[in-house]
């Protein structure tokens, strides 16, 4: 082989191949935080990317952040058509046909794990997660976008198509009605 070749398979095929094996997981985790079913993102990412195939990725100076922004409103517009159509989240059912909660069943494997501590947790997250099902879709990915991946209200206000003070009071909204949902847990 001569110093000027490179071994093909080194060389990445294409932006796009570039962009999918850099940002799949990432957006991954956005869009399962703000629909709630690892299938129902990876559908959505797979959207997303399909509309950046179709897109000159060349043209495009910020690729994430374009994913970002494309799949942000994807989960929207998806869970929109979901509100409308009522349809519940998947459940997931035991042989025996009993409903259960997947994450509830992982065990604790951390050393020293408080039993207590650990009830006491889930318990917070299952009625943090039931107060984030009563939000507006447009408040809850306003809520996650800044809290769970620490996006600016500027940026969150981008993703959305409106301005950062509306994201701001669409922040203060549903911080409130959590607070509201919270509140004898004090």
């Amino acid at each position: 082989m001569d110093r000027d070749q490179q071994p093909t398979g080194d060389v990445s095929e294409s932006p796009f191949t570039d962009a999918f094996a850099q940002h799949r997981r990432y957006l991954i985790n956005i869009a399962y935080r703000l629909v709630g079913s690892l299938s129902e993102a990876e559908d959505l990412v797979q959207e997303g990317f399909t509309r950046l195939l179709r897109a000159d990725v060349d043209a495009i100076d910020d690729v994430r952040g374009w994913l970002v922004v494309v799949v942000t409103r994807l989960c929207l517009d998806h869970l929109r058509k979901k509100q409308v159509r009522k349809e519940d989240a998947p459940v997931t059912v035991d042989a025996q046909g009993e409903h259960y909660d997947l994450l509830a069943q992982v065990p604790d494997g951390r050393s020293g794990a408080n039993p207590e501590r650990d009830l006491m947790r889930r318990e917070l997250g299952r009625r943090i997660n039931h107060a984030l099902e009563d939000l507006t879709p447009r408040e809850r990915m306003v809520f996650e976008l800044k809290h769970y991946q620490g996006l600016k209200l500027r940026t969150v206000g981008e993703i959305l198509n409106t301005t950062e003070e509306t994201a701001k009071n669409t922040l203060f909204r549903a911080t409130q009605k959590l607070r509201g949902a919270l509140a004898d847990m004090r």
